[in-house]
């Protein structure tokens, strides 16, 4: 595989956020995806504690909070996003319900046994998926639930190019009977598992990235690293519609048991 394109982590955080501080979603998914992940979560009432781990800026935390009774938390490590997070819940008068804060996700702010929902939309992967259900499982109730969605292979399979691409940039991605697994080692019932539909890539994610990449360069012209980190993007997005039958985003549901 070429060394031609960075990996995005080779970058610095601040480019990353006000790059996707100009986009509604910083990862692949929909409010339609948001809400059949919702629809297997049972039991929250007005009472209810959820906490939204790496929101970004709360595309999927302000679908929630419309259809889902309770208080939620959002966390995420860049400042800017949870101003923006605070923002959108202004502008949606969701503010007494829903709060942004700042913190990271493995020095999370809850008691053990607070929260009876965990959402994390295409975020546990910044911890890792099997450290994230495991370090994160102590501060959910008996009985509450996980949802989160993460990268993984459809097949056992595929061709070299995106295998080396995904496993430099997240070790961590498998084929989905083995993250069932690992949820399951973790204390989880596995409530349920789906694919995320191609157009949470295409439509939601890559799609809305291209005026925003040709300000981003306009406003940093002649900038090399600006000019590498697109380039990056660009080459992630073209790799996706090459191999997208290969891998993709999954939800993964659970339930913690005893």
């Amino acid at each position: 595989m070429s060394n031609e394109y960075k990996s995005i982590h080779e970058f610095d955080f601040n480019l990353i956020c006000e790059y996707f501080s100009g986009v509604e979603r910083q990862g692949p998914g929909s409010p339609e995806v948001t809400l059949k992940a919702l629809s297997f979560v049972d039991n929250l009432t007005n009472e209810s504690r959820i906490a939204d781990i790496g929101c970004g800026t709360g595309g999927q935390t302000m679908v929630l909070a419309r259809h889902a009774p309770g208080q939620i938390t959002g966390i995420d490590l860049f400042p800017t996003f949870i101003d923006l997070f605070n923002l959108n819940a202004g502008k949606l008068n969701l503010q007494d319900r829903v709060k942004g804060i700042v913190g990271s996700m493995d020095n999370l702010p809850f008691q053990n046994e607070e929260l009876d929902l965990i959402w994390s939309e295409g975020a546990i992967y910044n911890i890792g998926f099997e450290r994230g259900l495991n370090e994160w499982r102590k501060f959910l109730k008996t009985g509450g639930c996980i949802a989160v969605s993460e990268a993984s292979w459809f097949t056992e399979e595929r061709p070299s190019e995106i295998d080396e691409f995904w496993k430099d940039a997240y070790p961590e991605i498998d084929t989905i009977p083995n993250k069932v697994a690992q949820m399951q080692k973790a204390g989880y019932i596995s409530v349920a598992t789906f694919i995320l539909p191609e157009n949470c890539w295409t439509e939601h994610f890559y799609t809305p990235q291209i005026m925003a990449q040709e300000a981003f360069l306009k406003k940093y012209e002649g900038n090399k690293t600006a000019e590498e980190f697109i380039a990056g993007e660009r080459h992630e997005a073209l790799l996706y519609y090459r191999y997208k039958e290969y891998y993709g985003y999954v939800f993964y549901i659970g339930k913690k048991i005893k």
